[in-house]
């Protein structure tokens, strides 16, 4: 059976399914506009017409972050290992941003899905465990104390994907933390080889027992607050309110190299809070 479309179309109104136009040409503009309320839109655009479209683009945006956050830390691993260790940190810092960002878009966006957690979970085994893991054996590597040193660096980015391993099946860790978060440690890493390379490399027996300190650090149990704000309320959130105090006191006084001072930092006031807490 034939029947008229609203673009004046020639369609099979059988199967709701607009045939190739017979003559005429519209706008393109025009035909969009029609579409979205049209019942025959669903034949021009899939699942829905231009909302359907609009609502798949809109649940993967968070996943689009995440892949950029996972294209960084290739990019910091690729240059952890050719020795170029600021871009190595700048790529990191980039990581970060954007691994904050895919959080903060699915929420605003409620576009939540089993496959955006799985894909955060590789894209931060890849530039929070790898990308520092990188910097570390490179950094060893110019030391050549020994040929089997190096692989020291790679506890990092085994410890870190146990600790992303226990955060994906641990529901205590919902509003803040058990154990060090990859990201502060890519972070620690990236600055301190940074900041502080060439006093590393004067003292590697030390920088093998901070391997050790921090890969232990992420599978820990201890407390750790996140910068979740309830509210903005100075009551309900004065340590994270604290800890971002210091940091702008931190930077000011560092810059750039402020980045390892900053994660130590907040390890010190976790610790700190979960003493005053038993204390009292």
């Amino acid at each position: 059976m034939m029947g008229l479309s609203p673009f004046g179309w020639t369609v099979r109104t059988r199967s709701n399914a607009p045939s190739i136009p017979q003559k005429g040409t519209l706008r393109f503009k025009l035909i969009l506009n029609k579409c979205i309320n049209s019942k025959y839109s669903y034949s021009l655009f899939p699942i829905g017409g231009l909302r359907g479209l609009t609502n798949i683009m809109k649940r993967h945006i968070p996943n689009f972050i995440t892949c950029l956050n996972l294209f960084s830390g290739c990019v910091a691993s690729y240059l952890a290992f050719k020795g170029n260790y600021q871009g190595a940190f700048i790529a990191i810092l980039i990581a970060s941003a954007f691994d904050f960002m895919d959080g903060f878009a699915a929420r605003l966006l409620k576009a939540y899905s089993a496959m955006g957690k799985e894909l955060d979970s590789l894209a931060d085994m890849v530039s929070f465990g790898l990308a520092p893991g990188a910097i570390v054996f490179s950094v060893l590597t110019e030391c050549k104390i020994n040929e089997w040193l190096p692989f020291v660096g790679f506890l990092i980015p085994v410890f870190s994907g146990l600790r992303l391993a226990k955060f994906n099946i641990d529901d205590r860790q919902s509003t803040s933390f058990l154990g060090l978060p990859v990201p502060a440690n890519a972070i620690f890493w990236a600055g301190l080889v940074y900041s502080f390379q060439s006093i590393l490399m004067d003292n590697i027996w030390a920088l093998v027992v901070l391997i050790v300190i921090f890969s232990l650090l992420l599978v820990s149990e201890l407390p750790m607050f996140s910068l979740k704000f309830k509210n903005v309320a100075w009551k309900n959130n004065q340590t994270q309110y604290l800890f971002l105090i210091g940091c702008v006191v931190i930077l000011a006084i560092f810059g750039l190299n402020a980045f390892a001072i900053i994660i130590s930092w907040y390890i010190a006031m976790s610790v700190f809070v979960v003493l005053f807490k038993k204390a009292v």
